[in-house]
Parts: C-alpha cells; structure tokens; sequence
C-alpha cells in the first residue's frame, strides 16, 4: 500500500501534470514570434493551470473542495488539448506527445475526483 502524500509534489497526477507543462513549455518554444502572445501564451497558461489547481486542491479540508480543483484543473487540461489541436493544424509543431500526456493526466485527474466523491460519499 502507498504512504499517503504528504505533499501535492507527492501525487502522481501532480507530476505528471508538471511533466506536461515542461513539454507545453519545449513545443511552444518553437511557435512563430507573433504567437508569443497569442496561441503560446494561452497553452502556457491553460496547462500551468493544471498542476497549481492540483497543488491548490491539495490543502482543502473537504472531499467536495478537493473535487472542486481536481474538476478545475480538468477543465483547463482540456482547454489546454484544444490549443494543442490548433498548434497542430496551423503547423506550428508536432503535438502528438503533449496530447498523449495529456491523456494520461485526464485519466488520472477522472480516478482522482471519483475517489474523492467515494470517500466524501461514505462520510455522510
């Protein structure tokens, strides 16, 4: 059995959801300088979003608090696939990776959230 986290940076979904941005951070590295404001800037912001609303779940006493941030954070991690198809269609990088971590994270954020709901279920 795992040791409970002690911390959000013990959390699988928060690490790997870091791991996402880092590569969010790599592909638009390589998007055209007019986009530095534009499109770059919005997957910057729509996938940080992601790992802080973890981290910002992390501390909330109650199970519906925590599933509050964990939904958050889904909905800025598929905020976050949107852009990547844009990038992709304009041509400006190959997002197949990013959308596959992404995947991954989506899975983990759903499995999070119904543990959640399960153990605030049983409470009442």
């Amino acid at each position: 059995m795992k040791t409970p986290a002690r911390s959000f940076t013990d959390l699988d979904v928060w690490q790997n959801a870091h791991a996402l941005v880092l590569e969010v951070y790599r592909l638009t590295e390589g998007f055209p300088d007019h986009e530095r404001y534009g499109l770059a800037s919005q997957l910057r912001r729509s996938a940080v979003s992601v790992p802080a609303d973890i981290a910002e779940g992390f501390r909330k006493y109650s199970s519906a608090d925590k599933a509050r941030f964990i939904n958050i954070a889904e909905g800025s991690l598929e905020e976050s696939r949107y852009y990547c198809i844009l990038a992709q269609d304009l041509g400006y990088g190959q997002t197949a990776s990013v959308l596959e971590k992404m995947d991954i994270v989506a899975g983990q954020l759903g499995a999070y959230v119904r543990r959640l709901r399960q153990s605030g279920a049983q409470r009442k």
